[in-house]
């Protein structure tokens, strides 16, 4: 999996302004369509082009182990689940448990939760599904955004927050801890948390991040349980 799409460059597609059709939706519309990893994720049967992103981050931290627990936060479409089943081989033990507040279809190999993570069920249904600790945590979630930037990034961030507040919980000794965070400079009380916690501290943008994106993920390797 993961062959990344080709450089090779074909004549751009353009997209006409329909009259009931915002010019925002258009130019959405027209990035898509030029989109190579959209075209990628497309081919290779993803339901999205961010199943790119966390292969290549687990192609450079190699945090994906065969037989590992993974937690999957803000899962829908489920890119990042299907990449994460795909490599735990769950014949050998692996378990992935997918939750978002969205409607998700089922994922072999995986259990999908359609439930709200701020909800009071949320913990308790996590951790039934997860059946023991986890050894890697995953956070993709982002809140509706609001256009003013230092909004959305403490948004982002606080949940980013919760999403740790929720994985020291079951995250088993080396662990591993990743979320989506907006740069902003906002996460100081979470940075500090991590730095606390795990081993290894760092921030990345994989390549099929668009470039225009603000999003960037931290990743904590080695939980200190």
């Amino acid at each position: 999996m993961n062959r990344p799409p080709s450089t090779t460059r074909a004549a751009a597609v353009r997209v006409k302004t329909a009259s009931r059709r915002k010019a925002s939706s258009t130019q959405w519309l027209e990035r898509q369509l030029n989109d190579p990893y959209v075209a990628e994720a497309k081919r290779q049967g993803y339901r999205s082009r961010a199943a790119f992103k966390l292969a290549q981050l687990d192609d450079r931290y190699h945090f994906i182990k065969p037989g590992s627990r993974i937690l999957d936060l803000g899962a829908a479409p489920g890119g990042w689940t299907q990449v994460a089943v795909e490599r735990i081989a769950p014949r050998k033990g692996g378990r992935v448990v997918a939750l978002d507040l969205l409607a998700m279809d089922q994922i072999p190999g995986a259990t999908v939760i359609e439930l709200d993570f701020l909800s009071p069920e949320a913990p308790g249904a996590l951790t039934n599904a997860l059946q023991g600790p986890a050894d890697l945590v995953l956070s993709d979630m982002a809140a509706a955004t609001t256009g003013h930037a230092a909004t959305d990034h403490r948004r982002i961030v606080a949940l980013a927050e919760a999403a740790y507040d929720f994985a020291r919980s079951v995250l088993a000794p080396g662990g591993t801890f990743i979320a989506k965070v907006f740069q902003g400079g906002a996460e100081g009380e979470l940075l500090a948390a991590l730095k606390r916690d795990f081993a290894r501290i760092t921030h990345a943008k994989p390549p099929a991040s668009r470039a225009q994106s603000a999003e960037v993920y931290v990743v904590a390797l080695g939980f200190r349980k």
